[in-house]
């Protein structure tokens, strides 16, 4: 599918989707589609907010700020996603922008985070970053550290919604979901932030319920 039409492109994963969850005997409507927009610019967003695309995902606060707020006002109902690598200091940004945020990763932001919404009263859903392939040079927390983040996260009243993680690149992304799934039910979370452009639709069968797709939206980026 060539991404010169975004809408095609929207409607051809949209499809694949539904398809996927077709199979693992489920509703398309239980998986949100984030179009990861980062680094494109308002006039190539546009197109997919025309066609009813409500859920974005952006991986830096302050280029999110710059764009979202205008597009926002013209179109109302965006649930905006923080898919990135968030530091501690940009939190409180981050919480006032934000209506999910998927990259809580360790203790400090944790804290940070938990103070941010406290002091704007407003909480978005979050997800933990769980690093699944045991990769310490990316973001997540490790598996054996997760009970004890998951613990200060609820005790800083951080609405904790479920994990996300990101598979090491070029391996069968499978084994990965299916672990991420079977922590997620161990600690009685619902919610599964996983999937991108290359690996969505498995994702959508191991029971990911958000899947973060950019190029397969708006082509590869420069």
């Amino acid at each position: 599918m060539s991404t010169d039409d975004p809408t095609a492109a929207l409607a051809a994963v949209q499809a694949k989707i539904a398809h996927a969850a077709a199979l693992a005997d489920r509703k398309p409507d239980s998986v949100t589609l984030i179009a990861v927009s980062k680094t494109k610019p308002a006039e190539a967003i546009e197109p997919l907010l025309i066609a009813g695309q409500r859920a974005f995902g952006e991986n830096r606060v302050q280029e999110a700020h710059a764009k979202w707020p205008a597009l926002r006002d013209a179109y109302p109902g965006v649930a905006l996603h923080l898919v990135g690598q968030l530091q501690s200091n940009k939190a409180e940004d981050a919480v006032a922008l934000f209506d999910v945020i998927h990259s809580v990763d360790r203790p400090s932001l944790v804290t940070a985070l938990g103070r941010a919404m406290d002091k704007h009263d407003r909480r978005p859903d979050c997800f933990l970053q769980v690093d699944i392939g045991d990769e310490p040079q990316k973001g997540g927390c490790p598996i054996a550290d997760l009970p004890a983040l998951l613990a200060e996260a609820r005790a800083a009243a951080l609405p904790v919604i479920g994990l996300m993680a990101v598979p090491p690149l070029e391996t069968e992304a499978a084994p990965y979901f299916a672990l991420l799934a079977k922590i997620a039910r161990d600690h009685g979370l619902d919610a599964l932030s996983m999937g991108m452009s290359g690996d969505y639709e498995t994702a959508v069968m191991l029971g990911a319920t958000h899947v973060r797709v950019g190029t397969a939206l708006f082509g590869s980026r420069s």
